[in-house]
Order: C-alpha cells, then sequence, then structure tokens
C-alpha cells in the first residue's frame, strides 16, 4: 500500500483535523497555518485548499476569524471547534490502542 492510500496518510491529510490541530495552541494566520501544519504532519497544503478547509470548518462552527479582515486574517478554535477536535483525537486514540492491542494478540 503506498503511502497516498495508507489509512496512516489519509487520517494525516484530513485537513479540517490539519488545520484544528494546527489551532489548538494558538489562532494563526494562513501562512502561519500552511507552515505548521507542514512542520507538524509533513503535509504541503495549497492556499486553495487551506482556505476551503477553513470555510467549511467556519460553517461549522468549528473556527472563528479573529479581529478585523485582511491579509493576515487569523483564525483561532471556537468552543465548539475545542470540544469536536478533542473527540476526534479520543476516538483516534482509542482506535490506535485497539489496534495496537490486536497487532500483541496477533503477533503473539
Amino acid at each position: 500500500m503506498n503511502e497516498d492510500t495508507s489509512p496512516v496518510s489519509w487520517r494525516r491529510n484530513d485537513r479540517g483535523l490539519l488545520v484544528l490541530v494546527s489551532l489548538a495552541d494558538s489562532p494563526k494566520h494562513g501562512y502561519a497555518l500552511l507552515k505548521d501544519i507542514e512542520d507538524f504532519a509533513g503535509v504541503s497544503l495549497s492556499p486553495g485548499t487551506l482556505y476551503s478547509a477553513i470555510a467549511r470548518l467556519e460553517d461549522a462552527g468549528l473556527v472563528e476569524p479573529v479581529g478585523a479582515s485582511g491579509r493576515r486574517r487569523p483564525y483561532r478554535l471556537t468552543m465548539a471547534g475545542r470540544a469536536a477536535l478533542s473527540a476526534e483525537l479520543e476516538s483516534a486514540a482509542e482506535l490506535s490502542r485497539m489496534g495496537l492491542r490486536r497487532l500483541r494478540v496477533a503477533s503473539a
């Protein structure tokens, strides 16, 4: 299975999740989001892809712009965004624990 089709790669390439994780520690504008996502996930998003993901998250009430509109407008997580990210990460952690447990059983 190549990296583009593996479940791990798919998960790592969930653009909305990547944006939420990036915003978890502080508000960021577009370029800072792009750089942060590339640094922690090794994924390079185009500006169009990033802003499309932000628009979907904003429509869902998970992120919001901070301050006046402009070129370097930062975004932050809303309370709903924090709750959604926490739930998603807890679910992913549980899935990881279950998968590792099953791999250990299968290898025994």
